[in-house]
């Protein structure tokens, strides 16, 4: 990751972070008040970070709900300039470590069906596909595609058989 520093999301990270948000989702831009309530659920359910330059400049962000043995990348972004530097790898790799230490199971995501490089990100990360959410990004009527990534398999239950 070229020379940027992931931290903790803060509240005062917001104003930035909403200008990154309208620039990569024009159409679908969160709120400042949705993030604000993201971040009210940190540390308990949410796991919130952003990437830093050197000079203070926000270039990405990213956050993760983590409930009950289950994670949901709720969004990443990368600001446009800063793309393809392994910043939105270091952002993912960061959710999926924080699920693996709140000992998840699984983690899940949507992602636009017209965004390509996200789905080779993702794929790159071994998630894949298990579902389509028809016309779920409005107002641009597009399909999100779900996708999963095991961290860590439960032991298969029932009975052994010994020897006899």
């Amino acid at each position: 990751m070229s020379e940027a520093v992931l931290r903790p999301m803060a509240d005062a990270d917001l104003p930035a972070v909403q200008r990154l948000e309208k620039e990569l989702f024009p159409e679908d831009a969160w709120s400042e008040a949705m993030f604000l309530e993201e971040l009210a659920g940190c540390p308990a359910t949410r796991h919130y970070v952003v990437a830093q330059d050197p000079d203070g400049r926000l270039v990405g962000y990213a956050g993760l709900a983590a409930v009950a043995g289950q994670a949901d990348v709720q969004t990443i972004g990368v600001g446009t300039a800063r793309r393809r530097s392994g910043i939105g790898a270091a952002l993912l790799t960061e959710l999926l470590d924080e699920a693996a230490r709140r000992g998840c199971e699984a983690v899940f995501l949507e992602v636009r069906a017209d965004n390509a490089a996200a789905h080779r990100l993702y794929e790159r990360f071994g998630f894949v596909r298990v579902g389509v959410r028809k016309r779920y990004y409005q107002p641009a009527n597009v399909d999100a595609i779900v996708m999963r990534r095991e961290l860590r398999r439960r032991p298969a239950a029932g009975f052994t058989r010994g020897n006899q």
